[in-house]
């Protein structure tokens, strides 16, 4: 099973910065900011379901053009999977008739465009193929999730949107074939106020949450701003020398636009 990184960057600019989206297979993203729209008609059109971790436009913004781009050909919903609090700001706020039209009701009630499943902390979503995925919790500032994919022979947490989580790490260190954790860090050391008041992480509020870690795992630092992001791994490199312990971390590096992650 592999996760195809569409977007990982915290903002827009350049040919490499895409807000988050991650591709598991050909049929299903986890989150769905710009990073989507670099996918052909055929790959769109492959995508069955999105697991959104939160509201935030950079984690949503691809869902409406998305939906309305394949439509016409598709013969079942896209099933978009998120707590009921996300679900209710989607549809508050974009699937509104305002924004955007309301595809939960188009062409049909009967036969919509997209339909909503909530999901709740803890819960599991078994996937055609085997894959299982976990909801996870995340502290933000607004209602939100992380999520487990386990393949059955490795899994992959990707935190979400998040600041300091206590909640998270057992269930972290519960996971017996762990293989990567994506984690985010939103702003540099200087902006750790931002951070706080936010609900992000900055570089030495990630190395605090890496020393939960107690499990050897490939470490994926993603949602750093652009035109930051040389600071801010600098930073993150020099906060990590104090990790204890440190063997618990095979190896930290920045996530990247178009990397594959194997399951």
């Amino acid at each position: 099973m592999t996760i195809r990184v569409l977007g990982c960057s915290g903002g827009i600019g350049g040919r490499q910065a895409r807000t988050t989206s991650l591709l598991l297979g050909s049929d299903t993203l986890i989150d769905a900011g710009t990073g989507v729209g670099d996918l052909s008609v055929d790959e769109l059109l492959a995508i069955d379901r999105i697991f959104v971790t939160h509201s935030h436009l950079d984690h949503i913004c691809s869902i409406p053009l998305l939906i309305d781009t394949v439509r016409q050909s598709r013969h079942t919903p896209v099933v978009v999977y998120a707590l009921q609090a996300t679900i209710d700001s989607l549809r508050k706020h974009i699937f509104n008739w305002t924004i955007w039209p309301d595809f939960s009701v188009i062409p049909s009630v009967e036969q919509p465009s997209v339909c909503f499943v909530p999901v709740a902390l803890g819960e599991q979503v078994h996937l055609p193929g085997g894959a299982v995925i976990t909801v996870l919790p995340a502290a933000h500032v607004v209602p939100a999730v992380g999520y487990q994919i386990d393949s059955g022979e490795a899994s992959l947490v990707y935190t979400g949107d998040t600041t300091v989580n206590s909640a998270l790490w057992p269930c972290v260190n519960g996971i017996g074939n762990l293989r990567h954790l994506i984690i985010e860090c939103a702003f540099n050391q200087g902006e750790q106020a931002l951070a706080q008041v936010s609900c992000h992480l900055c570089p030495e509020m990630l190395a605090q949450e890496l020393r939960c870690l107690e499990r050897p795992v490939q470490v994926h630092v993603t949602h750093l701003k652009p035109g930051e992001a040389g600071q801010t791994i600098d930073e993150i490199d020099k906060t990590l020398h104090e990790l204890s312990p440190r063997a618990t971390i095979e190896n930290v590096q920045l996530l990247r636009r178009g990397q594959v992650l194997e399951l």
